[in-house]
């Protein structure tokens, strides 16, 4: 029988069908277990197949996944959930992988294209400036990174 690794595999060189049938029946024997049920969401999620993701996300996040899959299963969710345009879902996940996983900055530009399909697209866009400010390396952004950060929640402002 074909084994999670080999899932993985098929699933990064990009055959993403060859893993799900190796997950399937990995899921068939052991219905339970958040890591098979992880990549099997990861996998739909690959093919375009965002709506068959979800409940193998929530089922792999309440049935205990560990980190570091937990942290890519809740982004996956919440990016998920944005996708197939359920906005205040894709805000309560991505908002606690915030809170779990505050060092993983990833969460704040997808929590920031969450707030922008919700209409606070001053939160969004001053998120992304923080990120952009705090994170590039092109030596133009970095030259102005202070004023980057200065403006990111102030961009409605008129300066007399």
């Amino acid at each position: 029988m074909a084994t999670m690794q080999e899932a993985i595999e098929l699933r990064t060189a990009g055959l993403p069908e060859e893993a799900k049938e190796i997950l399937l029946g990995l899921l068939a024997q052991s219905p339970d277990d958040p890591e098979i049920l992880y990549q099997l969401a990861w996998v739909h999620d690959l093919m375009g197949l965002e709506g068959e993701a979800v409940p193998y996300y929530e089922k792999a996040i309440s049935s205990g996944l560990k980190n570091p899959e937990r942290c890519g299963a809740l982004l996956g969710l919440g990016s998920t959930y944005r996708t197939l345009g359920m906005y205040d879902k894709s805000k309560g996940i991505l908002e606690q992988g915030l809170q779990e996983y505050p060092e993983a900055r990833e969460f704040n530009v997808f929590y920031a294209m969450t707030l922008h399909n919700l209409g606070q697209y001053d939160k969004a866009m001053a998120l992304l400036l923080k990120e952009i400010g705090e994170t590039s390396n092109d030596e133009g952004i970095k030259s102005y990174q202070k004023a980057i950060a200065f403006y990111s929640d102030k961009l409605d402002q008129i300066w007399k």
